[in-house]
């Protein structure tokens, strides 16, 4: 049976013109995403990014636009879902207190999550995992220019 993922990720931008970035270790793999994360049933998308990032970030956002949402077929890679994915802008509204890390995949111990700050300028392609990331790290740099 396949079906539909919906997640949704906040694109957070401070003054410095970085961008947050989570790594993350699950489901025995490493990998580096926005912040934020799928959508519970009866949830609307804003709520859920702002639940996803209480959750992650210990942290209250307001979402400031809607940035992109998945125009093509991306296969989940940890289940057989078809997986659609709305990226926001957002802003926090409190200054974040998390431990930023500068290296990917600086776990605390027993913590499979950490985060960074990039400068969108210097940010790759490269830097995140998944398809969709890939294509809105791609437009973030063009929205930048």
């Amino acid at each position: 049976m396949s079906y539909f993922n919906v997640r949704v990720y906040g694109l957070l931008i401070n003054v410095k013109n970085e961008v947050l970035l989570s790594d993350e270790h699950e489901y025995g793999q490493n990998f580096t995403k926005f912040p934020g994360g799928g959508l519970e049933l009866g949830e609307g998308l804003i709520d859920a990014l702002k639940r996803e990032f209480i959750e992650e970030c210990n942290a209250e956002i307001e979402v400031t636009g809607h940035f992109y949402t998945t125009d093509f077929y991306e296969k989940s890679s940890f289940n057989d879902s078809q997986v659609i994915s709305i990226y926001y802008l957002v802003a926090a509204t409190q200054p974040l207190q998390l431990p930023f890390k500068t290296r990917v995949f600086d776990f605390d111990e027993d913590i499979n999550q950490s985060f960074r700050w990039v400068n969108i300028n210097e940010l790759s392609e490269n830097d995140v995992t998944f398809k969709t990331d890939k294509t809105v790290v791609k437009l973030l740099k063009k929205s930048n220019t």
